[in-house]
């Protein structure tokens, strides 16, 4: 899959781990996300835009929430995760909110998880969410700050916590080549602010160690495995060596911090 600006994205949703990554982050940050939207107070009828949805389980939550009166819109660059006919009042559309216009109708919802961090111009679709906002219509972005945090193994004890590290600067050296801002999360509730939003909070979730953390992490070096090669960070021994480690089940894995921002469209 190309972005716009010609290079490919690092994490393909056609590749055969991405299901496993969706799976992982479902399970480390849906309770967040839920948590939140709760708290913004989703109900019956309410009209949801899902950006860059990546996966299922954010969208079903919302669409039991909702209810038959209610819609949810879900929207991705690549939507082959959807792999059944969705049912009302769930609605799969390909967009990408860096490029093209939001949609026409209004939101009382729209909430993108692990998108604009990836977004050339994120910039362009902040404001396009925010333009779908109806008035009193909350937004909540959540998004991770690596350079909050660099390191996959914080304990760095052992030679197996240091290849583990010098495989996570690697693969944080592709993304930012990319066009990844690494501490794009930091900048959300200044964001927000600056954009108009009213009633503007912020909180962040830091897994440190979890059977999730782990599947994470083996999904990813999988799905990467070539990027890392040619681009002379890791050798395939290498790559074999931190996978086995991982397999192990006895390093402490982390992520970036996850930074969930929310606010009120005046």
């Amino acid at each position: 899959m190309m972005r716009p600006d010609g290079h490919a994205y690092l994490l393909d949703n056609q590749q055969p781990e991405a299901g496993q990554r969706f799976d992982a982050l479902s399970t480390l940050f849906d309770p967040t996300t839920f948590r939140h939207i709760e708290r913004l107070g989703i109900g019956s009828g309410w009209r949801c835009w899902e950006v860059g949805a990546g996966g299922t389980s954010v969208v079903s939550w919302l669409a039991r929430k909702v209810g038959p009166t209610g819609r949810v819109l879900a929207t991705d660059i690549d939507t082959s995760w959807q792999t059944s006919t969705p049912r009302s009042p769930v609605e799969v559309r390909r967009h990408d909110v860096g490029v093209d216009a939001p949609p026409a109708e209004s939101f009382d919802l729209v909430h993108a998880r692990l998108v604009l961090v990836h977004v050339p111009d994120r910039e362009r679709a902040l404001a396009s969410m925010i333009r779908a906002l109806r008035p009193g219509g909350r937004l909540l972005i959540e998004d991770a700050d690596p350079a909050l945090q660099p390191l996959l193994s914080p304990d760095e004890h052992g030679p197996e916590q240091r290849l583990a590290n010098r495989l996570r600067h690697g693969f944080r050296a592709l993304l930012a080549e990319r066009g990844a801002d690494l501490s794009y999360g930091r900048k959300l509730p200044r964001l927000l602010r600056e954009a108009g939003l009213r009633q503007v909070e912020a909180d962040a979730y830091f897994p440190l160690t979890s059977p999730a953390c782990t599947a994470l992490e083996t999904a990813t070096v999988e799905q990467i495995r070539g990027r890392l090669v040619d681009a002379g960070i890791a050798t395939d021994e290498d790559i074999d060596r931190h996978l086995a480690n991982v397999a192990e089940g006895t390093m402490d894995l982390a992520t970036a911090p996850l930074i969930s921002a929310w606010g009120r469209k005046g």
